[in-house]
This record gives structure tokens, C-alpha cells and sequence, in this order.
């Protein structure tokens, strides 16, 4: 059997309810960590705890947008287990297609109150938590490709995800004082519900069209190898990283320039 990488560690996860998330709560339980799945889709996120086992799971409805719900889940995950050694700062949106000459601000602040707020809060209480209890804790930010690289994405998504990369470089200094490690992961294109939403494609397309644009032959990028990436950032096999961006791409942004990667163009 293979080592239990997250044995008796205590996780919140946001967004956790369908994509990425789900798969990072059901990886993370497999791991031995007690999961509290935590998202706005009430009945997606029961069901998701229900196929985990209610021993290790348990479902915590949160809008990371309001920040009182977001220190209720903190609250609610000291309670029921006890500890905060995770953080996994996932929800997110993702803004719709449009030219800068048609630039929405509502679509703008709805994107960077979830993305970027969100996370910002969700570091906020969690390493509040983890310092007055003398964690050595993880946490965990989804940035995205976005994040490293421009045009492929809406304009309101990218900026976004600069700002979570700079949000975790900026935390990581000041927490890393105290042994908490800040660091995040930036997936290419995934065939999740969010994926899907931003562009009104198929699961399937975004698989296409990702595996089109990797350096990286034979193999489709799926919710679990993030999830494979969250885990490593999150067990001490990665003890010593500290504002480190996995980007987990494939290649793609190595070579992001020699590709036509405006995807509402595509």
C-alpha cells in the first residue's frame, strides 16, 4: 500500500463541491486527511461528502465572497476536527468572453470578488487559525496558465489570476515567519464545469484544445493531476517550497508564443 500522505491532517477545501475541487477532497481523504468540502452548491457538495464516508468528510456551505461565512468554515473545521493543517483556497469564476473595447465592470468585480477577496480572506482566517495554535500549516491558492500568460482567457479571469499569484507571493513572506507555507497551482485548460462555462464548450473541446497546445504528447490533462499537484503542495514531500508557483501546463507556457491562443478565436 502506498504511503499515506496526509495522514490525520485536517483540510478545507473551497469549491469543493464539483471540478478540481472535488477532486482534490476525494485525493486528499484517500490520503488520510479528514475533508471539509466547502462551496456554494449545497447538493452537489453533500452528495460529494456522502461518496467520500461521513468519517472523513463533512460538507460546509461557503460563499467566499462573504468573509463572516468564510471564518464560519475555519470555525466550523477547529470544531468538528480539532486542527487546521490545509487550506486549499479552489472556488473560483470565470468571467466571460469579450473585447477590452466592451470591458464590463460588473463582470470585472464579480470575477476579482470571488478570485481574488476570496482567496485573500480564506489566507487571512486560516492562518489565523494555524499561528494561534502553532500550526506548521499549508495553504494552497488555484491560480491558473492565466496567471503566467495573457490571451487566451477573458481579460476579467486573467487579471484575476495575476493578482492570486501576487496575493500568495505577498503572503508567503510575512507567514513563512512563522512556518506557514503559502504557494499555489495554475492549471491549463481542465474539462471542468468553470472551464466549460467561460467559453459555452464542451469538456471534451477544452481536452482537445489543450492537448493541442501542450509539449506534451499522449496524455490529457484531467482534474486529478491537479489534484495530484495540490496534494504535494499540501504533504511535507514539499516541505521546503514557499511561494512557488506548479504550474501544471504541460509545457504550454514554455512555449506559449509560437501558438494562436486566443480561445474565443480558436
Amino acid at each position: 500500500m502506498s504511503k499515506l500522505r496526509l495522514e490525520g491532517k485536517v483540510a478545507i477545501i473551497t469549491g469543493a463541491a464539483s471540478g478540481i475541487g472535488e477532486a482534490t477532497a476525494r485525493l486528499f481523504a484517500e490520503h488520510g486527511a479528514f475533508v471539509v468540502v466547502a462551496d456554494i452548491q449545497d447538493e452537489l457538495g453533500v452528495q460529494v461528502v456522502s461518496s467520500i464516508g461521513n468519517e472523513k468528510a463533512s460538507y460546509k456551505h461557503c460563499d467566499v465572497r462573504n468573509e463572516k461565512q468564510v471564518e464560519e468554515t475555519v470555525a466550523f473545521a477547529l470544531e468538528k476536527y480539532g486542527s487546521l493543517d490545509i487550506v486549499y483556497s479552489n472556488a473560483g469564476v470565470g468571467g466571460s468572453f469579450s473585447s477590452i473595447l466592451e470591458f464590463n465592470l460588473d463582470d470585472f468585480n464579480k470575477t476579482m470578488a470571488t478570485n481574488v477577496s476570496g482567496a485573500a480572506v480564506m489566507i487571512k482566517h486560516a492562518a489565523r487559525a494555524m499561528l494561534d495554535r502553532k500550526i506548521r500549516g499549508s495553504i494552497i491558492c488555484t491560480a491558473s496558465v492565466a496567471a503566467v500568460s495573457g490571451g487566451f482567457a477573458p481579460h476579467c479571469y486573467t487579471a484575476s489570476k495575476h493578482a492570486v499569484l501576487g496575493l500568495v507571493k505577498s503572503a508567503c513572506s510575512e507567514l513563512g515567519t512563522y512556518g506557514i507555507r503559502v504557494n499555489c497551482v495554475s492549471p491549463s485548460g481542465v474539462g471542468t464545469p468553470l472551464a466549460c462555462g467561460i467559453g459555452q464548450t464542451s469538456a471534451s473541446d477544452i481536452e482537445v484544445y489543450t492537448a493541442k497546445m501542450s509539449l506534451l504528447k499522449g496524455i490529457i490533462l484531467k482534474a486529478r493531476h491537479i489534484a495530484d499537484a495540490a496534494l504535494f503542495l499540501a504533504s511535507d514531500d514539499s516541505a521546503y517550497l514557499n511561494g512557488h508557483n506548479l504550474v501544471v501546463d504541460g509545457g504550454f507556457t514554455v512555449a506559449a508564443s509560437s501558438f494562436p491562443i486566443n480561445v474565443s478565436q480558436a
